[in-house]
């Protein structure tokens, strides 16, 4: 199935800076989401991150409408009195007739004002809402379905928000809504058949049917297109959930996905294809000094040695300093996320790593939280012996020291055969002994409830990876999301990706993909995949990924084990690379995160709420669409050097191309290439003044000027 090129999938040159401002002064943003000052998910980061720019560039003008839920609002929000006298009388109107609605700053960065709907409160309307709904789109809520009736609830409510805010309004304003993901769709349609003078916009960040599919094991790439949709959704109990994500895209005047990978699926699933494209980004703070992130990467790496130290105790018969740390984080999603194919990579890996008799042994930490109900006794007791060992040693040098400065004082030179007395061997004895061990290091660090069923270990079973001293490969599965407050590992999720080498996400599902971004925020090298929002992004964007530290593993257009076989064959090549070699391709990998900057793909935000203005009001607001035709701009050209893989490069530094191969003088210049590298991007761009004037939106979602209403 080709990938068929949406509006804002070209480069990222391709969405021009807007010559003239666009008009925003008498316009009103409002983005709905059930994910607002309430974390459930990845679109709570979305939301939150991207608030910075977008009150940068609406400023009062902008409001987040989400859910009242007191225990989030006690510590992330400051309730105050509304400063617009539209919204003030709005939400006086609403309270006064049975509502309960809270108005407030978000304590995040940016500060963005947010609408709070205690949805509870007016539980008394769901079932005259539910006739309601019924009659205008023939959808019947199962009364069992408590996140529908939520829905419901939030849906109607956020629509009377926003009627009357209309109504209050003393001329007729230029009203935007944004709203993301089924949750809040329902006030979508609401606005749309009450013929609400709002220029509507509707994302979703990952189909509701395609997650059920794609847990259920289906073919669902090659499948898309053969699907009983309705049928589908009815065995899965999830049609009136369906149907309500179905009804928000099509009423939407801008309907909108997060990857092309997304937008092929929403075509299929919910027979609308998309506007626009609006990948997801994060706030890039970049560091004084240029390889302070290298710095980081050292001290959290010394702190998961310090566990590894404890967790192998007794079995600690490999190099350190030749270690490699792995991992994959996210939701417990077995296949969905990769968890399988990375398994039997990594049985392939320690084949490979033996019988090559490498040096390198790689520890894989698996990051995803399951059922537990404590932590593994043998785990905590590894940990308790490292830190008597370490407190032994600081005994022992105590007390050398003290004789070495009392030898000193007297003008002799030690005599290092009497400087440790029987006790002290006698104390180091006791130690040794401690760490004796007859049980191989746990690759489990809690205690699971239900041990026989779960996946992740019985596939270590099957593969046999048990952290034998003749393994190459270690495995570790912490079912636990990590805390600095933990006893067993404490680091926060942050700190720990910092201290890794490389990130693997071999996901068959991701409709973006946080995880490969923020390894790439932090410099760390990570393996994505084609099915991947992320990995189509940087496919796209970058003419040799994996020279820059992002490995793209096929799995759309290539079978299981040959997607597995790639994928050890990158790691194998990983393993290979010098030490000098993974801090060349960190430094690479850092200068991307500029991609990922919310400046940058904040842009295709901007062109789908101008887009949805225009479509609302085109008396004021205009267009043109043009179809894309080819990808221009904006692409990272191949590195500067060889990518700094064994296999391309030789065993000295990297060199700068392949025609100069022959001189051997030749020196890589990091500065030199991170230079050719910035000139290949364009400096954020200044967010848009609020002037009056119309726009003409083409393939690539730039705005040109023009005179005609």
């Amino acid at each position: 199935m080709p990938l068929a090129r949406s509006l804002s999938v070209t480069s990222l040159s391709g969405l021009e800076e807007w010559d003239e401002e666009f008009d925003l002064e008498d316009a009103v943003l409002f983005e709905i989401a059930w994910e607002v000052a309430n974390k459930v998910g990845g679109i709570y980061t979305v939301i939150q991150t991207k608030a910075r720019l977008t009150a940068e560039e609406w400023g009062e003008n902008y409001f987040l409408v989400g859910p009242y839920v007191e225990s989030n609002v006690r510590t992330q929000v400051e309730l105050i009195e509304p400063t617009n006298p539209v919204l003030k009388r709005t939400i006086d109107k609403m309270n006064s007739s049975g509502c309960k609605v809270y108005f407030g700053r978000w304590l995040i960065e940016g500060s963005p004002y947010v609408v709070l709907i205690d949805v509870a409160f007016t539980a008394w309307s769901l079932d005259s809402w539910k006739s309601e709904l019924w009659e205008l789109c023939d959808i019947g809520v199962p009364w069992f379905d408590r996140e529908a009736n939520d829905a419901v609830l939030f849906g109607f409510l956020t629509a009377w928000l926003l009627g009357e805010y209309a109504a209050q309004s003393e001329e007729p304003p230029h009203i935007v809504a944004h709203f993301h993901e089924w949750l809040a769709g329902l006030g979508l349609v609401l606005c749309r058949h009450r013929k609400l003078p709002i220029a509507t916009i509707f994302t979703t960040h990952a189909t509701l049917l395609g997650r059920y599919l794609c847990a259920g094991n289906v073919d669902f790439y090659n499948k898309l297109a053969d699907f009983n949709l309705d049928k589908e959704a009815g065995d899965r109990q999830i049609y009136h959930r369906y149907c309500l994500e179905r009804a928000a895209a099509h009423c939407a005047h801008v309907f909108t996905t997060v990857s092309q990978i997304t937008a092929i699926e929403a075509e299929y699933l919910l027979n609308r294809k998309p506007d626009i494209i609006t990948p997801n980004g994060l706030n890039v703070k970049k560091f004084s000094a240029v390889h302070e992130f290298q710095n980081l990467h050292a001290q959290s790496k010394n702190r998961i040695q310090e566990f590894v130290r404890g967790h192998f105790y007794g079995h600690l018969d490999f190099n350190l300093d030749k270690c490699l740390f792995l991992f994959i984080a996210g939701r417990y999603e077995f296949s969905n996320k990769g968890a399988d194919i990375f398994l039997e990579a990594l049985a392939r890996l320690n084949y490979l790593l033996r019988v090559n008799h490498s040096d390198v042994t790689v520890v894989a930490f698996f990051i995803m939280p399951a059922r537990t109900n404590n932590f593994n006794v043998e785990t905590l007791k590894g940990q308790a012996v490292r830190k008597q060992l370490w407190d032994t040693a600081q005994t022992v040098k105590e007390r050398f020291g003290k004789k070495l400065y009392e030898s000193l004082l007297v003008g002799q030179l030690p005599d290092v055969s009497k400087m440790l007395d029987k006790e002290d061997f006698t104390i180091m004895k006791r130690a040794i002994f401690a760490t004796q061990r007859q049980c191989q290091p746990p690759v489990c660090t809690h205690n699971m409830l239900e041990d026989s069923g779960d996946p992740i270990l019985n596939c270590v079973r099957r593969i046999g990876l048990f952290n034998s001293s003749a393994d190459r490969v270690k495995i570790i599965f912490h079912p636990e999301f990590l805390s600095s407050t933990s006893p067993l590992l404490p680091m926060d999720y942050e700190e720990f990706v910092r201290g890794c080498h490389l990130g693997v996400f071999p996901s068959y599902y991701e409709p973006w993909g946080y995880t490969p971004a923020e390894c790439t925020v932090m410099g760390i090298p990570s393996i994505s995949t084609n099915l991947s929002g992320f990995g189509c992004f940087m496919e796209e964007h970058i003419a040799d990924p994996s020279a820059y530290g992002i490995y793209i593993l096929d799995r759309r257009y290539q079978g299981v084990d040959e997607s597995c076989n790639q994928l050890t064959s990158f790691l194998f090549q990983f393993c290979k690379q010098s030490r000098r070699q993974r801090i060349i391709q960190r430094n690479r990998t850092e200068r991307l995160s500029e991609l990922l900057d919310w400046r940058y793909l904040g842009r295709y935000y901007i062109s789908a709420r101008h887009m949805a203005l225009a479509k609302a009001f085109p008396d004021t607001y205009m267009y043109e669409f043009h179809e894309p035709t080819s990808t221009s701009g904006f692409r990272y050209p191949r590195p500067a050097s060889v990518p700094p893989s064994p296999a391309l490069s030789r065993h000295s530094s990297p060199h700068h191309s392949e025609a100069e191969d022959n001189d051997e003088d030749e020196r890589y210049d990091e500065d030199l290439e991170a230079e050719k590298d910035r000139k290949n991007i364009r400096q954020p761009y200044a967010l848009p003044v609020k002037n009056k004037s119309s726009v003409v939106l083409g393939a690539n979602g730039n705005g040109d000027t023009s005179d005609k209403y």
